[in-house]
């Protein structure tokens, strides 16, 4: 590979500052019902592609079903997300989840009738040290009992997976069935096809919060009246944490920034996506790419920072350089959120429709002069539309998909950690599993929510 010129210009931050900032991006539209009955079999809260998810795979089941979005479909991070669908580099106990939601990504187009604008075109990971070199190749050992086809690649191979590219890098570990979506698609059309299938979707309707009769959910109540049920699948996530305390369930939850920024469509681009230290990309099928810094996250101190610390603290000392924290106005924010509201009164679900935080400019301008650096042709780009999103993260960066033992009837799925655009129509279908007693799409054991009470003490993946 040839190394990059140093020299090489970088594109002008005025220009990329003439991207449209803040709303985040344009999803596609999804009609919400307007009439609900007063009594169903399941409630699912959330709207992004966890809960749509799992409202497809129920309806297709003749399981009566509303989906209840305080906002819009896939406003948060189910839209703001990079649009990678990987195998590669999960965490162990996350492999099984990612590799059946891969053979789910195959076939979704043709279940939900439209373009989720899912495409196979292999995603590679920099080595840009010898030590991240033999981190890989450890990882790949884990991976391959688990029949995920990854492999480091080297010289000729990388060349041709990265053709004009001018790495400083030498190898890097590749999978070739990985692939990528469209957020702005994917949560709507599985939406669309939910109702098709007999859910019903309830937008600008909020949660407030739940019923119980004989110790079991018996109902939910929304801004716009109670529903009977008997069961809940919460997929809420930034929110989840927040909606669990007022049930006295604690559930280590926290939230990190990462802001993205689209390009106009792009000719001469690579096609594989890639994911640097420093920059990250993927080629959008529009022809544009979404690219974001690879690393780098801000993590704004909240009243929960403090009560969760000891939680994450194992995750902070190991991933502190890419940690950027920042006391800002989510402080304030989140303290007022988190006070109790009786269930009549309007909740904080109902006066933050959508979480929709400032992109950090300076962080996506390095990694766009990152990728000129590395890629010339990225110096034509012209920025459409710069964003932000919040990223729900647990402890140990696992996702809890699992039944909550304190409040029976109630499913969680939440604490993706920036995966779950890609798991998550796996996510859906092993909540759905987990409300109907059917065999379980994958072992649900590592997601389960008592590993934060039984003594397990968990971590990130360390190989």
């Amino acid at each position: 590979m040839i190394r990059f010129n140093s020299g090489m210009a970088f594109a002008s931050f005025n220009s990329f500052c003439n991207g449209a900032v803040g709303m985040g991006p344009q999803v596609d539209p999804v009609e919400t019902d307007t009439k609900h009955p007063e009594q169903t079999s399941v409630v699912i809260i959330g709207g992004g592609i966890a809960g749509t998810s799992a409202a497809l795979w129920l309806a297709r089941q003749g399981i009566p079903t509303i989906l209840c979005e305080k906002g819009h479909i896939a406003g948060e991070q189910s839209s703001r997300n990079w649009g990678w669908v990987r195998k590669l580099y999960r965490d162990p106990r996350e492999i099984p989840l990612a590799v059946e939601a891969l053979r789910l990504w195959e076939g979704l187009n043709e279940i939900v009738e439209a373009e989720t604008g899912f495409r196979r075109s292999g995603i590679l990971f920099s080595a840009e040290s010898e030590a991240e070199a033999l981190d890989y190749e450890r990882w790949i050992a884990l991976a391959r009992p688990q029949n995920v086809d990854v492999y480091m690649v080297a010289g000729r191979e990388l060349d041709a997976l990265l053709p004009s590219g001018q790495t400083a890098w030498k190898s890097g570990i590749y999978c070739p069935t990985d692939g990528r979506a469209e957020p702005q698609k994917a949560a709507p059309a599985i939406a669309r096809a939910a109702q098709r299938a007999g859910a019903i979707i309830l937008t600008g309707c909020a949660v407030r919060g739940l019923e119980r009769s004989a110790g079991r959910i018996s109902a939910v109540v929304t801004e716009r009246g109670r529903i009977a049920c008997e069961a809940v699948v919460l997929a809420g996530g930034a929110w989840s944490s927040r909606f669990l305390k007022d049930l006295g369930v604690r559930l280590p939850q926290l939230k990190v920034r990462n802001s993205v920024l689209r390009t106009a469509p792009l000719e001469g681009g690579p096609d594989c996506t890639l994911w640097t230290q420093q920059a990250a990309f993927r080629k959008r099928l529009d022809g544009g790419y979404t690219i974001a810094n690879g690393s780098v996250n801000i993590a704004s101190l909240v009243p929960d920072s403090f009560r969760f610390f000891m939680d994450f603290l194992p995750t902070l000392k190991t991933e502190w350089s890419s940690l950027r924290l920042r006391l800002d106005e989510r402080f304030r924010q989140e303290w007022e959120e988190g006070k109790t509201v009786p269930l009549d009164q309007v909740s904080p679900y109902e006066r933050m429709r959508v979480l929709d935080p400032e992109p950090d400019l300076k962080q996506s301008q390095a990694a766009l002069n990152e990728l000129i650096r590395q890629f010339p042709v990225f110096s034509q780009a012209h920025i459409v539309q710069h964003w932000a999103g919040l990223i729900d993260v647990t402890p140990d960066a696992v996702p809890v998909i699992s039944p909550i033992d304190s409040v029976p009837g109630l499913i969680v799925a939440t604490g993706l950690s920036g995966h779950g655009f890609g798991v998550g129509p796996a996510v859906g279908q092993l909540a759905a599993d987990l409300v109907t007693g059917a065999p379980p799409i994958v072992d649900p054991y590592a997601f389960r929510f008592s590993r934060f009470t039984d003594g397990s003490k968990p971590r990130p993946m360390k190989l």
